[in-house]
């Protein structure tokens, strides 16, 4: 009888262990949660409500008030026509209203960062403040959507993209702020901020979709869903290549679908945040249940990335069939020791990579911006497999965990990458499998020993 009874416990125990090792993601049910709105078939025509399409005439108030009609009347589409349309400050969705540009039709905002005001609740890299108004906002709507084949044009290039942020004063404050944290209604910013906007802003939304639009020149991240649940972009094409350009950056955000784009940026293709520090704690809504598939990244940092600002942790995310043409790091996680939270149950599968200045998969627990805390993430359950690659300028796998908080549970299946100085640096990790990986030229043992070499600069 104890001898079952023991026997019983080991198979409990094999069972659990297997179950928190594995990170298979059930997708079908992720997908359940995604559906796309549908809108009634009520048209609300710009030019019906004054808008000009001469590029140069002001038709924000014409399109405001058409979204504002569309919506009182329980919804429907707000046609933008074929044409050039001059808008001097931000759209504003509202519910149940699809904004379905024409092919052909393109959206010029703004150049003026004053045209951005009055300021608005948003979240500037994972700290909540009053800033400048994103060019598109929605602020806790429900069945919204930007559709089309028209174009979304920034204007940043000469404006919000000559600002650099980055070591600012101003960058300084508010992260500051959110340290502190300063009741977010005293955190107010604005025309003397230089902290950029993002392009496309749904806050506090479900039911959103983003789908065919073309999008340029925006100045800072392109398409941000935060405090959002049910989130679908499709078929979006990004040209863009200003600082902090990242194509897609959910954050706080459950249940999202990007499928069919295609990102050239100027920094992350996407960007899976959560908050930073203690405002992600202090929200605590992780970021989960994220599908991306079927998409093309060329970006002049990273193709996935999760983190940095990813405090209120990030879970479930799957991505498959994705090509990269260039870019920092193919796969990037990455984190420091003011962070916290958690990065887990991450999928990835079929990527092509062509070459990469990093490293093909990278891990990282010192990036850049630390401001002297100690807060180690969790980093767990992750299975990448079925990635090529031409070339790496520095290594194949880049893993380098924090001392007694090791890096948990990591399989590579199925990985080739042609060339590369070094094929792995791996340190403070724990459960790290390669099975069928070859990196420059070299194929690696299935338990692969850490390593002494230094590590990879912090980018």
């Amino acid at each position: 009888m104890k001898r079952i009874a023991f026997s019983v416990i080991l198979i409990i125990a094999a069972s659990i262990s297997a179950s928190a090792k594995s990170p298979i993601i059930d997708v079908k049910s992720i997908l359940k949660n995604i559906v796309a709105p549908a809108f009634p078939d009520k048209k609300f025509n710009i030019l019906d409500f004054g808008a000009i399409n001469d590029g140069i005439t002001d038709s924000r108030v014409a399109i405001n008030n058409a979204i504002t009609a569309c919506s009182n009347a329980r919804g429907g589409i707000v046609l933008v026509p074929a044409g050039k349309y001059y808008v001097a400050g931000s759209i504003i969705l509202k519910s149940n209203v699809n904004l379905n540009l024409a092919d052909g039709a393109e959206i010029i905002f703004s150049s003026r960062p004053q045209d951005y005001a009055p300021f608005v609740l948003t979240t500037w890299e994972g700290t909540e403040l009053f800033n400048y108004s994103p060019l598109v906002y929605a602020y806790h709507v429900s069945n919204v959507a930007i559709t089309g084949k028209g174009t979304l044009n920034g204007s940043a290039t000469t404006s919000f993209a000559t600002w650099r942020p980055q070591g600012s004063n101003m960058q300084d404050k508010i992260r500051q702020m959110g340290i502190n944290q300063v009741p977010v209604n005293q955190r107010n910013f604005g025309l003397d901020s230089r902290l950029p906007p993002s392009m496309i802003e749904f806050f506090g939304c479900s039911n959103v979709l983003v789908q065919d639009i073309h999008i340029l020149d925006a100045p800072y991240w392109i398409i941000h869903p935060v405090f959002c649940n049910n989130v679908t972009v499709r078929g979006v094409e990004t040209t863009s290549n200003n600082l902090n350009n990242d194509g897609c950056d959910p954050e706080y955000t459950r249940n999202v679908l990007i499928e069919n784009c295609t990102f050239n940026v100027g920094d992350d293709a996407i960007a899976i945040k959560a908050g930073r520090d203690q405002d992600g704690w202090r929200i605590g809504q992780p970021t989960e249940n994220i599908v991306i598939r079927n998409c093309r990244f060329n970006s002049k940092c990273n193709g996935l990335c999760i983190g940095s600002e990813m405090s209120a942790g990030v879970q479930n995310v799957f991505m498959e069939n994705v090509k990269i043409k260039n870019s920092l790091s193919g796969i990037y996680f990455k984190s420091n020791l003011d962070r916290g939270g958690f990065i887990r149950n991450v999928w990835i599968r079929n990527i092509e990579i062509d070459s990469v200045r990093s490293a093909l998969v990278r891990f990282e627990t010192n990036y850049h911006g630390s401001r002297g805390g100690f807060h180690p993430t969790l980093f767990q359950n992750f299975l990448i497999e079925n990635v090529t690659g031409d070339r790496s300028g520095e290594c194949g796998f880049y893993a380098v965990g924090i001392d007694k908080y090791p890096l948990k549970d990591i399989t590579l299946k199925n990985i080739k990458l042609r060339s590369c100085k070094t094929p792995y640096i791996m340190r403070n990790t724990e459960h790290v499998t390669f099975e069928n990986v070859e990196l420059g030229g070299i194929t690696l043992p299935k338990y692969p020993e850490e390593t002494k070499e230094a590590a990879l600069h912090s980018y």
